[in-house]
């Protein structure tokens, strides 16, 4: 953001001179930086020094010579190997599809691994499992290509030496020995947290067999203050379980319900099944979300209020009076901004008492212990418990409070009391907070060995590393949130002969020799009649955990009010510090992953690295713009990091994502972020009460697609007001969306299929799951910082969204913009060798081999979906990574137009099968890649001739409407507008 007057903004939006809907300050502002996006939309970036961008598509046009010498590059030579003897069941060019599960989060869910020739090209949820119900998140899109990763560990080091797994283990063996003699004394182990079943026993019956060895668990993404919250509500640890299919009201105190947490998924589906008000008689769910960091649950929300996370004490308490639950009080003083809040919680408490049984609060991981204590408690109070929520045992195989267990091995590793040290998964010397003194003490230890998938901090800091494998190489099992147990089965053999955690379980007790498919089956027990079933179906029968008969216990008021009122507010003027996730990045394991690296962060659209954000205001006050180098220090540590200012964002209050600044772990992750760890503090790991921050002189530059591929000026949303939608449900048509349009071009007739889409804006949260499954799908290329900062990056669905109203608290709106097989399309009347064209289904088809790169058809296109190749940018040496790539889909190289398909290889797929069987293609057998991963299913694809179709019918509402209709194209994919549920009594708060 260059010099920007904020209150000039400010005054254009309150007197509606500035647009209605805009994507940054730059382009309210009309700064040098937009306009320069703006002039140079196609990519045209750094091209060539002293060419000018109109003399450069002269040249580029003048002749159809110059067009093909500079738009064709000779693809490289493959080799055709057949099968000697061909494996049963695998038929070439048949995908087979297989039933497994991940874990990520501390919970793990059901994954639908699709499988060519052997090797896993493609994720998606698994329909059957209770917490996926079909659905991914980019983690598990994305997941495969960590699979394939070239710069995984591949071999056992020994200080820093490849050394033989024989040797690793005859050691191992030799210091358990010596620890048996003692009862384990000395043998300490660390792990991740545990929801495999399989693990946890063989754990457990280690620390049986050595006594005196203790068990650890940490990782970064915490729920210390849920358990300890739990504890103090009900004397134990126990897991809420949520179920917003049943909730008309709903209250989220810092909780990213929708894009974070085990159970994200399910809730995202449950609570979009309440918002489709053509399904559910024009009524519609309420949510109220009090974050300070802007997330796309607060996106979604009707009404959202900012808060520093050190304010939300006293607002909570001020809440739970007017719930009339004892030790809630109205806490807040008589000031204006007070009383504003005050009358916020009274209006919200009175809309969760007329929804008795059928409100929820949900507490972000990150509020202290007390507030999860009484937002347990308020649940019960208005008689949600066993309606809207219920709770269950934990998943984990050992709840413990996570950062105690890390500060205990830290003590004993400075005491000398651990001799030999066990790092099963995870990478601690990165994660931990600088302060917790783990990578001082890990040094006292004398035999340190790791497990993990790449040479990473941890790996280095070791006696020994051993390859880990990934979970689509091993045999295991996890838990969901609610118990649901999968088992874990290999698509492919080890790649780099990696071992698993399970595996370095058993050898603890001697196992080693035993297979882990025969450990998995010990647990279980299983018939093999329901040995395969639960493999073929990705679940195991009847384990999910049943609800406990459970109450607050007597005397949680006064421990919970007293535990509110420590929670003093900060001061004004002094600043809090918030820890998140990153988006993409999750706490850093990802960081070697190009797809996530690329992937633009949901609310602030930064790719490959992180940044502070912070508030409009903040910024103002302290002389910041974006870019801006800062330091921040927390008591005597500091990071130097650029900012980010984020419209939302709660004054006085920053945040900075996980994940960033790794410096071991592969090539990718180097140079790329900062590290949040490093001011990270032990006792406050989530949020820090108080940081300074100081302005350097210095600029770093961000990579940033906020800007690309703007469709400025026009009429882009549709959104309103479910009261505004009853009463005039034209208004999200309005007067002409182009659709009827009378055009010089002939109708296309057809007289078979006619493929369409239609995506609804009231369901889309804007999570990226689509643009993922998109790249995971369709071979789509990684770029890099410097080519997207170019404007250059290559994914075919982006995810736009658009900011309304104030810039301090503006609503936000998500849409997906993949191409819209325009009827009429501007593309292929301006492609001079017909590579763009129209298919006799309605698919505006790329033919890559006829494309010279002239790049008319992107100029010509009003949606800015079209993407070119300036470069090689696909892999085609790294021999890992050509396992990954979908062998149905055309690989591209330089000189190349790509866009959205419609995933018409399915469609072929899909007609092949049908015509074998003699029968029309059935309504939901196509699922493009998009659709498929929606957790909200915003999605709709099929036949529009077929009337009885779910997109026929999504295109029937009164919401649809066509992008850019006026312009005649008359676009294939359509939109169903966005409605909100405002409370009227807010209104004027």
């Amino acid at each position: 953001m260059s010099s920007i007057n904020l209150d000039e903004i400010r005054e254009k939006l309150a007197q509606g001179v500035g647009p209605d809907y805009w994507r940054s300050l730059d382009e309210v502002a009309q700064t040098e930086q937009f306009r320069s996006f703006v002039e140079n939309e196609f990519g045209l970036h750094g091209i060539g020094d002293g060419v000018d961008r109109r003399r450069f598509v002269q040249l580029m046009g003048a002749s159809l010579a110059l067009a093909g010498v500079s738009g064709c590059t000779q693809q490289p030579l493959e080799k055709l190997v057949p099968h000697i003897n061909s494996p049963e069941n695998v038929v070439p060019g048949r995908p087979l599809y297989f039933a497994t599960a991940m874990a990520l989060d501390g919970a793990g869910v059901g994954v639908v691994a699709e499988s060519h020739m052997g090797r896993p090209t493609k994720l998606d949820g698994n329909a059957r499992h209770s917490q996926s119900l079909g659905a991914s998140d980019v983690f598990m899109q994305a997941a495969v290509l960590g699979l394939y990763d070239p710069d995984r560990s591949q071999v056992p080091l020994k200080s820093g030496r490849i050394a033989p797994y024989d040797q690793f283990r005859a050691e191992l063996k030799n210091r358990l020995l010596g620890a048996a003699a003692k009862d384990g004394e000395g043998l300490a182990i660390l792990t991740e947290t545990v929801v495999s079943p399989t693990t946890g026993r063989l754990l457990k019956d280690a620390l049986k067999k050595y006594p005196n060895a203790s068990w650890h668990q940490y990782e970064p993404v915490l729920r210390d203050s849920a358990k300890r919250g739990s504890e103090l509500a009900f004397g134990r640890v126990v897991v809420p379980q949520y179920d917003l299919s049943k909730a008309d009201v709903i209250v989220s105190i810092g909780a990213d319900f929708l894009a974070r947490g085990p159970s994200k998924l399910r809730l995202a589906r449950e609570y979009a099944a309440r918002r489709a008000v053509d399904d559910n008689n024009g009524e519609m769910n309420r949510l109220y979300v009090i974050e300070a960091t802007p997330t796309l649950t607060g996106a979604a929300a009707d009404h959202r209020l900012r808060s520093r996370n050190s304010d939300m004490g006293p607002l909570l308490a001020t809440l739970a009076g007017y719930v009339r639950l004892a030790g809630g009080g109205k806490t807040l003083g008589r000031n204006p901004e007070e009383k504003r809040l005050r009358r916020w919680a009274e209006v919200v408490g009175k809309d969760l008492m007329a929804h008795r049984g059928s409100s929820v609060l949900i507490a972000g991981d990150d509020q202290p212990a007390e507030v999860h204590a009484i937002v347990y408690t308020m649940n019960h109070v208005l008689g949600n418990v066993g309606r809207t929520v219920h709770y269950t045992e934990s998943a984990e195989e050992n709840p413990v409070a996570q950062m105690k267990s890390l500060g205990d091995l830290v003590t004993k590793m400075s005491e000398n009391k651990v001799s030999s040290l066990l790092i099963l998964g995870g990478n601690p010397v990165y994660t931990t907070p600088a302060d917790s003194g783990f990578v001082e003490a890990l040094g006292n230890v004398p035999f340190k060995a790791h497990l993990g998938t790449h040479v990473d901090e941890t790996a280095r800091r070791c006696n020994w590393h051993l390859p880990q494998t990934h979970f689509l190489e091993e045999w295991g099992d996890v838990r969901s949130a609610d118990g649901e147990a999968s088992l874990i089965q290999p698509l492919i053999s080890p790649l780099y002969k990696g071992k698993s955690v399970l595996e370095l379980a058993a050898a603890l007790q001697g196992r080693d020799g035993v297979a882990p498919l025969e450990l998995v089956k010990e647990t279980w027990n299983l018939s093999s009649v329901e040995w395969r079933r639960a493999l073929h179906d990705g679940v195991v029968p009847k384990s999910k955990f049943a609800p406990l008969q459970i109450a607050p216990r007597k005397g949680w008021g006064r421990e919970v009010k007293t535990g509110l009122d420590r929670s003093a507010p900060l001061e004004k003027e002094k600043l809090e510090l918030n820890f998140c996730p990153d988006p993409t990045l999750w706490d850093g394991r990802f960081a070697n992953n190009g797809w996530l690296q690329e992937t633009p962060k949901p609310l602030t659209k930064l790719t490959w690295d992180n940044a502070l954000l912070i508030s409009p205001a903040t910024a103002e006050a302290r002389g910041l713009k974006n870019e801006d180098l800062v330091e921040l220090k927390v008591g005597e540590r500091t990071l130097r990091t650029p900012v980010w200012i984020a419209p939302g964002h709660a004054d006085n209050s920053l945040t900075l994502y996980l994940g960033g600044g790794r410096t071991y772990g592969g090539n990718i992750v180097k140079g790329v972020g900062f590290n949040a760890n490093l001011v990270r503090t032990s006792k406050d790991p989530a949020i820090v009460g108080e940081v300074e921050l100081t302005k350097l002189n210095e600029r770093y530059s961000l990579a940033c697609t906020q800007l690309h591929h703007s469709m400025e000026g026009r009429d882009i949303i549709r959104e309103g007001t479910i009261q505004e939608f009853k009463k005039d449900p034209k208004h999200f048509v309005g007067e002409h969306d182009g659709m009827n349009n009378r055009s010089m071009y002939p109708d296309h007739a057809y007289d078979g299929y006619a493929w369409g889409m239609n995506i609804d804006l009231n369901a889309c949260i804007g999570c990226n799951a689509c643009t993922v499954s998109c790249q995971s799908e369709n071979n789509i290329a990684v770029v890099g910082k410097t080519e997207v900062a170019r404007g250059r990056e290559m994914q075919w669905i982006r995810i736009d969204h658009y900011f309304s109203e104030s810039i301090d608290d503006p609503k936000t709106a998500h849409q997906p913009i993949p191409c819209m097989h325009c009827e009429n399309a501007p593309c292929e009347v301006v492609c001079p060798v017909t590579a763009t064209a129209h298919s006799s289904e309605g698919l505006n088809d790329m033919v890559y081999n006829r494309c010279v790169g002239t790049r008319y058809c992107a100029n010509n296109c009003p949606y800015k979906v079209r993407r070119f190749n300036f470069f090689p940018y696909s892999d085609f040496d790294t021999p890992s990574i050509k396992l990954q790539k979908n062998p149905d889909v055309t690989v591209r190289s330089r000189g190349v137009m790509e866009k959205c398909t419609y995933c018409t290889q399915r469609i072929s797929q899909a007609r092949i099968q049908a015509k074998r069987e003699g029968r029309p293609i059935a309504d939901g057998e196509i699922k493009t890649a998009c659709q498929t991963a929606c957790p909200t299913q915003a999605i709709h694809f099929g036949d529009i001739n077929d009337k009885n179709s779910e997109v026929s019918k999504a295109k029937a509402s009164a919401r649809r409407y066509a992008l850019l209709g006026e312009l005649g194209t008359r676009p294939r994919t359509t939109y169903s507008g966005k409605l909100r549920n405002p409370n009227p009594e807010l209104e004027s708060v």
